[in-house]
């Protein structure tokens, strides 16, 4: 029986309009970034498009790669040489597709990186905050996480990954904003927001200042550690919705 297959451009259509990225001004363009074979059977999804990332959907005979970061992000060197040409080189040899949502992946409201956390971490979500609402308030769903001390424990269960933590284990918990990746320059948003914590990925020299000077924690959970889960999702659901092949792998990142 033959596999199930979509077309490239229907395929690319789809995310685009599902993932609405005309709303954005964003640092990389979003969609098809690198053209390969016209028919997909299998897709692989990952967080970043590193030469790790596509050596193993070579192994895995993938004809499309979709992640949350792509390439030819603002201001970097537009050169093809070095890891660029090799990755470049990898993906084109093979006939292999790339796709890449950025902002619009993190701000889905069902598949994006953000709602994903929020699941993953049992955190019931009730507002918004920031810049085009990209942050996240909510609260516990386990009453027994009561403490700034308490969250961090079990978002080390959750992520396989102790968070940094810069405030009182033992402040009371109030409601928590949270925006996956590297947006610890929200932490002020956060604060105007009412925060009693805020989770990201990164942290900053500055952030940890503002921190302590506000009684706000910050917990830096892992830039790729928070943003697992939303690539995830959508593949899950392209794979449901067309019928074809989908495999995440996760190739490891401390940061």
């Amino acid at each position: 029986m033959n596999q199930v297959s979509i077309n490239r451009d229907s395929f690319a259509k789809y995310l685009d309009q599902a993932l609405d990225i005309t709303r954005f001004r964003d640092y990389c363009p979003n969609g098809l970034q690198v053209e390969g074979r016209l028919q997909i059977k299998k897709v692989v999804t990952g967080v970043t498009a590193s030469l790790a990332l596509i050596e193993a959907a070579v192994a895995a005979d993938a004809d499309a790669i979709l992640v949350h970061h792509g390439y030819f992000w603002r201001g970097e060197d537009p050169r093809i040489i070095g890891p660029k040409q090799k990755r470049l080189r990898l993906l084109l040899t093979n006939d292999i597709n790339l796709f890449a949502y950025h902002l619009p992946l993190d701000m889905h409201p069902e598949f994006g990186n953000n709602a994903r956390l929020g699941q993953q971490l049992g955190l019931i979500a009730d507002g918004r905050f920031g810049e085009n609402d990209l942050g996240w308030l909510g609260t516990p769903s386990d009453s027994q996480v009561k403490t700034i001390g308490g969250l961090a424990r079990m978002i080390e269960a959750r992520l396989g990954r102790a968070p940094l933590v810069i405030g009182n284990p033992e402040q009371t918990l109030g409601r928590i904003a949270w925006c996956t990746g590297a947006a610890h320059n929200l932490l002020n948003d956060a604060i105007v927001a009412g925060a009693t914590a805020y989770l990201s990925g990164e942290i900053s020299e500055p952030t940890v200042h503002l921190a302590r000077e506000s009684g706000v924690a910050y917990l830096a959970c892992g830039h790729h550690a928070t943003e697992r889960y939303g690539v995830q999702a959508l593949g899950a659901h392209l794979a449901e919705k067309f019928g074809i092949e989908h495999r995440f792998i996760d190739i490891l990142n401390p940061v």
